[in-house]
């Protein structure tokens, strides 16, 4: 493709250049993988700037170069106001703006992304419309599954994505939109069939200076420039009644969803067990009666969403009901750990406050029994949320063992003191700075009808530490071991 083609009608200007419209067979914004008529993207970092990369890029074979200075290169360079707002263009335009020919269906807000999305796409594929997912979990593009490094993709892979879905047999794709992605532009020149927000509550907060500019990087998915079709909101959520207030005043397509107050999706009668989860949901077709494999009062906002979303997209109401049961069990989501014992034990990505709240209520309503729970939380992130954590599992679990999570370039131990301000030190409080420890301590307190919550990480398969080293950790398996061992009376 020449290189004017690729900048199509974006705010550009293509700087003179000896070569004219050159060629361009690759996009990179990675000087070490640049090959030899590569279009490469000088982006500015949070701590290296690409512009200090374009020699390399050039020496490796840049054809030509995107920048926000000229650096006079002898290369063509195409000067933009924002590297990164072009590099989604320019990635679109380059794959032949491959999500106008998808239905695609973005999924936005702190907790509830995975889980929804893999919803939609389940209620999706029972229709019998192929469809992509890309997310925190993994990636299916064309039917075949990948592991993924972030929850939304650079513009350029996620660009290379939807072409490849297309290319593939898929018709739809359910993507998790990242507050990220969205302020970094990665999701702009998608355009949208649906878009569902779950809910805003306090994460990310080291990249957000304040929750308002967390709210608006999760308004941008809104826009008209990104959505053209229908936005799925749930006005349980403050924030979410917010938004559906502005988008109403905008004239916007909405459908709201909620539990508690009036939607157009509202949910009654709920019964949540272990096993899953029933309820009627009064839609403007009538009362439907849903059944759900998902437990938790939680969980029946993120089949609101998407059952909403996928009526949005023509699916009929009654199909929806009957594909429900088999859709949505999401790796590391609420999922049972079963070796035959007399209690429950549960794996659950939650990393919030809001979110660790969610499960730890949910797993009180699953029993009369205790509620024990093991948790920790991420360095190099949000600091203010981790005596949040700690107050919250303190007053929700019978016993909680407070325990490492993602350390990454921080002491665990100065993480875990940060999270006993909040937890305290009273006698049902452990501090237990190995993980596997602390899950073997846990799940050796269950009595009969206990649950327990292992929270944090999820489908994670690794744990994080300094210098980036990460190590293999996968929470399922180690509760695995921990009751195989406790089954066979092995210390």
């Amino acid at each position: 493709m020449k290189l004017l083609d690729v900048i199509g009608s974006a705010d550009a200007s293509p700087l003179a250049a000896p070569q004219g419209d050159v060629e361009i067979a690759a996009l990179a914004y990675d000087n070490r993988t640049v090959q030899p008529g590569t279009l490469f993207f000088c982006v500015p970092g949070f701590s290296r700037d690409g512009h200090d990369f374009a020699p390399d890029a050039v020496a490796r074979g840049a054809a030509a170069l995107v920048v926000e200075r000229p650096l006079g290169l002898g290369v063509p360079e195409v000067l933009v106001p924002s590297v990164r707002a072009a590099m989604a263009q320019f990635a679109a335009n380059f794959e032949d703006r491959p999500s106008e020919s998808l239905d695609v269906v973005g999924v936005t807000g702190t907790n509830g992304k995975t889980t929804t999305a893999y919803l939609v796409r389940g209620l999706l594929e029972a229709a019998g419309r192929q469809t992509g997912l890309l997310g925190t979990v993994a990636a299916i593009v064309g039917g075949q599954q990948r592991e993924v490094q972030r929850t939304t993709a650079e513009a350029i892979e996620l660009q290379r994505d939807f072409r490849a879905m297309l290319d593939g047999g898929d018709v739809a794709a359910a993507i998790e939109v990242s507050s990220h992605a969205l302020e970094l532009h990665r999701a702009d020149a998608t355009l949208f069939a649906a878009a569902i927000f779950t809910n805003l509550t306090q994460d990310h907060l080291d990249f957000h200076p304040t929750m308002e500019e967390y709210f608006l990087a999760k308004r941008r998915l809104f826009e008209p420039a990104l959505l053209d079709g229908v936005a799925v909101v749930n006005v349980d959520d403050p924030y979410g009644r917010r938004l559906a207030q502005e988008l109403r005043a905008e004239g916007a397509g909405l459908v709201t969803i909620a539990i508690d107050h009036e939607a157009d999706y509202r949910a009654s009668n709920l019964q949540v067990s272990l096993t899953g989860s029933t309820f009627t949901a009064q839609t403007p077709e009538g009362a439907f009666d849903l059944r759900t494999p998902l437990p938790g009062r939680f969980n029946v906002q993120n089949v609101l969403g998407a059952v909403a979303a996928v009526r949005a997209l023509g699916v009929p109401l009654a199909e929806i009901a009957a594909a429900l049961p088999q859709a949505g069990r999401v790796p590391g989501r609420f999922e049972p750990v079963d070796e035959g014992q007399p209690f429950a034990v549960l794996v659950d990505y939650a990393h919030t406050p809001d979110s660790l709240d969610n499960v730890l209520q949910a797993a009180r309503g699953l029993t009369e029994q205790r509620v024990i729970s093991v948790f920790g939380c991420g360095g190099d992130r949000d600091r203010t949320k981790r005596p949040l954590m700690g107050e919250i599992a303190a007053r929700l679990s019978d016993e909680t063992y407070a325990t490492s999570d993602n350390p990454r370039s921080e002491d665990p131990a100065a993480i875990l003191r940060d999270v006993v301000e909040g937890t305290g030190t009273g006698p049902h409080v452990h501090v237990e700075v190995d993980r596997r420890t602390a899950i073997g301590a846990a799940i050796g307190a269950a009595r009969d009808g206990d649950v327990v919550v292992i929270a944090g990480k999820g489908h994670e398969q690794g744990q994080e530490f300094e210098g980036g080293r990460k190590t293999p950790f996968d929470d399922v398996t180690v509760a695995r071991e921990a009751l195989r061992a406790l089954r066979d009376g092995v210390a």
